[in-house]
């Protein structure tokens, strides 16, 4: 495990500056997500980490080390890719196994590192197979464990389940949070889902346009971000934003308030609306809602809840669950 600290990091490709002054420290043993739109400069930052593309300016350090000057090799990092890259032509067993030859570990120590890996992913059963025999999820976890085995002090996931379906991405998301904790390493993990972000971080770290939004937890990131990109960003559906008359009206330049934080009624309301789409989700629904000189809101409520297309009804922010920015910051109550 390491701690990393990265401190004034910037890196362009032609005239076009992808990352722009980052800092920042990940604790040993955190699962640190890198979260934004793509073009934000989250795999850049990963792939810099790793030592595959170098910064313009800036440092990084593993416990309080400079790394910025060694090859990947040399790094003690261990990447996980999108696409798994696996040797088509190995076993389950010898892809495991390829890192740990190159470094001329002897037999008998790789197969009892493989051994105790294969158990802890459930790959037992499958060490003799080839990829092309493997699901897609089954390949995911021999890519974690390929890294695994290296036993390095970082571990780098760059969208490992973009490539799953999503009861399969549901299902590793639960994996992949109980092996952290069963191994503690410090993993450095991107994505583009902020569902991924919410469910598997102890720290987010939201970007935008290859600079730094917001850092923190997952709930400190919900109740209380930072700027009006983390609030629409993060939720699902994302935060209602709301600027003009009725921003002013409520001293700033964009009104926030989360779909499940709006209540809605029959009777008397803050605004009167007419429901436009419902999307059913089970337990719960999606509403689409139009008020009058305001605009579209988003609304989550129950699905006990019976509404219809058409349907006249009064929308209202439950009380201290609002947003309000200025600025492009947050204000405070």
């Amino acid at each position: 495990m390491a701690k990393i600290h990265i401190q004034g990091l910037s890196k362009s490709f032609g005239g076009d500056r992808v990352l722009d002054d980052i800092h920042l420290h990940i604790a040993e043993g955190q699962f640190a997500v890198l979260v934004g739109p793509s073009g934000c400069g989250k795999s850049t930052l990963l792939r810099t980490l790793a030592g595959l593309e170098r910064a313009d300016a800036g440092s990084i350090a593993f416990d309080g080390k400079p790394v910025d000057h060694l090859p990947p090799q040399q790094r003690e990092v261990a990447m996980v890719f999108q696409g798994y890259a696996l040797y088509p032509h190995m076993t389950v067993r010898n892809n495991m196994a390829f890192g740990l030859r190159e470094q001329r570990q002897s037999e008998a120590a790789i197969a009892a590192r493989i051994a105790k890996v294969a158990a802890m992913l459930q790959l037992g059963e499958l060490l003799d197979r080839y990829p092309r025999q493997l699901s897609g999820g089954q390949r995911q976890r021999v890519a974690i464990g390929r890294a695994i085995v290296r036993d390095p002090a970082v571990f780098l996931f760059d969208e490992p389940m973009s490539n799953l379906d999503a009861s399969l991405r549901a299902q590793m998301r639960v994996e992949l949070a109980d092996l952290h904790r069963q191994i503690g390493a410090t993993m450095v993990y991107v994505t583009h889902d902020q569902v991924e972000a919410m469910t598997m971080a102890d720290l987010i770290v939201v970007l935008n346009r290859g600079r730094i939004e917001q850092v923190g937890t997952p709930m400190d990131l919900y109740r209380r971000p930072a700027t009006p990109f983390v609030a629409g960003f993060l939720g699902a559906p994302g935060m209602n934003l709301l600027e003009g008359e009725l921003a002013r009206e409520m001293d700033c330049e964009v009104y926030g308030v989360r779909p499940e934080h709006l209540v809605v009624s029959g009777g008397q309301g803050r605004w009167p609306a007419t429901v436009r789409h419902i999307e059913h989700l089970g337990a719960d629904c999606i509403v689409y809602a139009d008020v009058r000189g305001v605009g579209s809101l988003t609304v989550r409520t129950s699905a006990e809840d019976t509404l219809s297309l058409g349907q006249q009804v009064h929308l209202s922010p439950r009380a201290g669950q609002v947003h309000r920015f200025r600025g492009g910051q947050r204000l405070e109550a």
